[in-house]
């Protein structure tokens, strides 16, 4: 995928609670002069995902720099107007690997098959990752953060056998709900989440090429995620090739 920009380079930043699969492209001794000499073709993405962020992420339980946007200006030395698209990727769920206040995760049936459909092992650690629903408040909170210019939401095929999909929408606290991410931990342990249930496609959208091509009960599902985060989805992935990476516009 070729971006071209006028003043900027593109940002790939993971969402999951969970390391993620980029990396910093070119990571040379002459970088920065690098990026100021030929900006045209160049891009960046991060390791991490934002809630490993050590200042905006679910401290302690994060990693030691900065995984969202303001860590391309500090990590590769531009300055933020050559910032230009800022892309998220985000699973059709949530995952991540340790300990952690995890809101959306299923301790169940469901946990293990999203588990083992989707592979979901740490690379670096081996262990298996923790699995839930897709949990829309860590998405607006990463949103609010990094300011999306376009998502990637990736492996929806992992939900193809699903009778129902639920989608948390909101987290409350004794009863009512709270209008923003917690930033104390404690409080994060204690959130109930309000869910979206929606039923399930049941049939494989691995073969899936374009928009067209999935059902519409797949196709109503990323249009509420689209829409919920204010967002729009730019990629959709149904499978591990390059060929499965269906694009939107």
């Amino acid at each position: 995928m070729g971006y071209r920009y006028i003043r900027s380079m593109r940002l790939l930043f993971v969402l999951s609670m969970e390391r993620g699969c980029g990396r910093w492209c070119g990571m040379e001794s002459t970088t920065c002069m690098r990026l100021f000499m030929d900006p045209q073709e160049n891009s960046g993405g991060r390791a991490n995902a934002a809630l490993l962020d050590i200042d905006f992420g679910t401290y302690p339980f994060v990693t030691s720099s900065n995984c969202t946007v303001g860590g391309a200006c500090t990590g590769l030395g531009i300055p933020p107007l050559n910032i230009g698209e800022v892309y998220g990727v985000s699973k059709a769920y949530t995952t991540r690997v340790g300990i952690g206040a995890f809101p959306t995760e299923q301790l169940n049936a469901t946990g293990e098959l999203l588990q083992t459909r989707g592979h979901e092992v740490g690379v670096t650690t081996g262990r298996k990752r923790r699995c839930g629903w897709l949990d829309l408040v860590i998405l607006r909170y990463a949103h609010m953060i990094n300011g999306f210019t376009a998502i990637a939401l990736t492996k929806l095929d992992i939900l193809d056998v699903l009778d129902e999909i639920k989608v948390g929408v909101a987290y409350k606290i004794n009863g009512k709900r709270i209008p923003h991410f917690p930033a104390n931990m404690e409080l994060l342990h204690k959130v109930e989440v309000e869910y979206e249930t929606f039923p399930g496609w049941k049939s494989d959208t691995s073969a899936a090429r374009k928009w067209n091509d999935l059902p519409q009960k797949a196709q109503n599902y990323i249009r509420f995620v689209e829409n919920h985060i204010g967002v729009p989805i730019k990629w959709v992935g149904v499978g591990k090739s390059r060929e499965c990476m269906i694009q939107m516009f």
